[in-house]
């Protein structure tokens, strides 16, 4: 899919694939009046974990970028899980520095099972002392077994606390299974609710959601 983001056009490819060590192609045309140069041109994954870029495949530096002009830029990755990647571009315009930045893009890696939701009943707002249950939705994207489910909560003093662990039970390919845990939240402020699903030792999906506790 072809996007904008003044003065560049974009598009990201390809958006789906399996594990290992893929190649992914950024398009981009110069729609804007002037030329660029000195261009840094990187492209970043918002989880480090499932998908991260070689250190011979972090950036790609280019002399200019003329108006009307295209370009294809390649970046190899390591890929282990489904993520968001953005592109940025450094350079000079007109003399004066230049900062860009591409919207999210979704790289899909298929996997046995995926969150599909984290609920917490009574979101955004409970009360100090009042116990709540984090709901969470696994997907199965293919016929699966093994997997297992952490919950987490972060603390507003930044304490992470184990809440429940358990193990999932064997999916088909688009069934859905639903499991809880409950935290009484004992101090003002926000708190962060993770969710965890492994396969073995690799995790394969991560989902927060976050409430807030007040004082009655």
């Amino acid at each position: 899919m072809i996007r904008t983001k003044f003065p560049i056009e974009y598009e990201l490819n390809p958006t789906k694939g399996d594990r290992g060590t893929p190649w992914l192609t950024l398009k981009l045309k110069n729609i804007g009046s002037e030329t660029l140069k000195e261009l840094d041109v990187q492209l970043h994954s918002l989880d480090t974990l499932t998908l991260y870029f070689p250190v011979y495949g972090i950036g790609h530096y280019l002399p200019d970028f003329k108006p009307g002009e295209e370009m294809e830029v390649h970046f190899r990755v390591k890929a282990y899980g489904s993520t968001y990647v953005y592109a940025t571009i450094k350079a000079r315009k007109d003399g004066d520095y230049f900062w860009w930045e591409s919207g999210w893009t979704n790289i899909y890696v298929e996997d046995k099972a995926e969150i599909e939701r984290l609920l917490v009943l009574s979101h955004p707002y409970t009360k100090i002392g009042q116990t709540l249950s984090a709901e969470v939705t696994i997907k199965g994207l293919s016929k699966s077994s093994g997997l297992k489910l952490e919950f987490w909560v972060e603390t507003p003093s930044r304490k992470f606390e184990a809440q429940a662990k358990m193990d999932i039970k064997e999916l088909s390919a688009g069934e859905e299974a639903r499991y809880t845990a409950e935290f009484t939240p004992k101090e003002t402020g926000d708190y962060i609710i993770h969710a965890y699903l492994f396969d073995g030792w690799k995790r394969i999906d991560h989902k927060t959601n976050v409430v807030y506790a007040l004082r009655e």
